[in-house]
């Protein structure tokens, strides 16, 4: 669970720099990145939430 934690706040910080590129600088390249890791982020958040809810039904 810890390395599912950690990838999700690394895509979620690589988010920020690409979708504030984006939005600042008008960056097209980055704003595909940002939507590329939002899929990422979003896979990552359902195994998370599986893993969560095995953990407790475990304890």
């Amino acid at each position: 669970m810890q390395t599912i934690l950690n990838t999700l706040k690394e895509n979620i910080s690589s988010f920020e720099k690409d979708a504030t590129s984006q939005l600042k600088k008008g960056v097209k390249a980055a704003g595909q990145r940002a939507r590329m890791i939002s899929i990422s982020i979003e896979k990552d958040l359902k195994i998370f939430r599986k893993k969560s809810i095995e953990n407790e039904k475990n304890q």
